[in-house]
């Protein structure tokens, strides 16, 4: 059996990296006794803490290494991606700077993703293209493993459980005895936000029609104003969680509940890693390309003739139309049908 030292390069964002994950997942269980590394944004680099299948994590410190007097930091970490003489660099970010650090780390083969944008692709040894400009991401990624003889298939278990966070949020807050449903209010993008009124009014009804349904409200400390806006539709049903969680509590956190709706986000994507019926709100981007792996169905979206139109600021007559024309009453109605099995 192959002994393959093996790095992947996905520095980010949350949603790509959990994107990313089923190439980690088919590899280890492909060549058993390899020792994979993943490089990694240092933010994000708790998500990956302790995973079953990593040999180790390499930190990007990207806004640290900004900075002239950090450079022989980024040098020694260099030399040392160069002294443990990979067999396969697979770079999944397709940007200069990834393609550059996995040039620079000198293993014997190297693969990317064919990206025009910035032209990693010329560090590559072997550039794999998307099929179309429609190719979900997670299918994208994957296309790299078939020329490396590994085979794609869904056997795995995207996100493992971690039995001591789920234990540690039991502790801290009262999980058990209450039907969940998560809210992910934010999104990096502003025009990616369904108003957040909408948020409240449709907890507001979601409450009256399932009384003993619950909310937890995700996000980061910048949503903590998003959580209480939506938390005083119904206080004694809202548990305002952003900026509360790490990354890793987040993930259990979805596991915990029965259903998420949410804007296009990471939390998202963990969501549907988990398998965890979702309801999520789209408007400037394509949710055939990044949207809920394997749960199409589950997109709202508005039929504009600027929309997708993947920027992240609104030019139309009507501002964050393709969100502002979703009215609460249409994602009543989805959520609806998918707790009523579950009733």
């Amino acid at each position: 059996m192959l002994h393959l030292k093996i790095l992947i390069l996905k520095p980010s964002s949350l949603g790509d990296v959990i994107q990313a994950l089923p190439v980690l997942r088919l590899l280890k269980l492909h060549f058993r006794e390899s020792e994979i590394f993943w490089w990694i944004d240092s933010a994000l680099a708790p998500l990956l803490e302790g995973d079953p299948d990593l040999a180790g994590i390499v930190r990007f410190e990207r806004k640290r290494w900004a900075k002239p007097q950090h450079w022989p930091e980024m040098f020694r970490s260099l030399r040392w991606l160069r002294a443990q003489n990979f067999d396969l660099v697979i770079d999944l970010q397709c940007l200069l700077r990834s393609g550059a650090f996995a040039w620079l780390a000198r293993g014997k083969f190297l693969v990317g993703l064919d990206e025009i944008r910035e032209g990693a692709c010329g560090f590559y040894d072997l550039a794999v293209p998307r099929k179309s400009f429609h190719t979900h991401a997670v299918d994208w990624y994957l296309s790299v493993l078939p020329p490396l003889g590994v085979p794609v298939h869904k056997n795995f278990q995207w996100l493992p459980e971690r039995p001591e966070i789920a234990a540690a949020i039991k502790s801290k807050w009262p999980v058990e005895n209450s039907r969940w449903i998560a809210l992910q209010p934010g999104a990096r993008w502003l025009n990616k936000r369904w108003p957040v009124e909408y948020f409240s009014q449709l907890v507001h009804r979601l409450a009256e029609k399932f009384p003993d349904t619950r909310f937890a409200i995700i996000g980061d400390q910048s949503d903590q104003p998003l959580g209480e806006i939506i938390s005083r539709a119904e206080p004694s049903h809202c548990l305002n969680l952003c900026g509360a969680t790490s990354l890793l509590e987040m993930v259990e956190w979805l596991r915990f509940c029965d259903l998420l709706i949410t804007n296009d986000t990471g939390p998202m994507h963990a969501a549907a890693a988990l398998g965890k019926p979702l309801v999520a709100l789209f408007g400037p981007t394509e949710p055939r390309r990044t949207g809920p792996y394997g749960q199409f169905e589950n997109v709202l979206r508005l039929d504009l003739s600027c929309s997708p139109c993947m920027k992240s600021d609104c030019h139309f007559e009507k501002p964050e139309e393709c969100l502002r024309a979703i009215p609460p009453a249409r994602v009543f109605e989805r959520v609806q049908k998918l707790l009523l099995p579950c009733a």
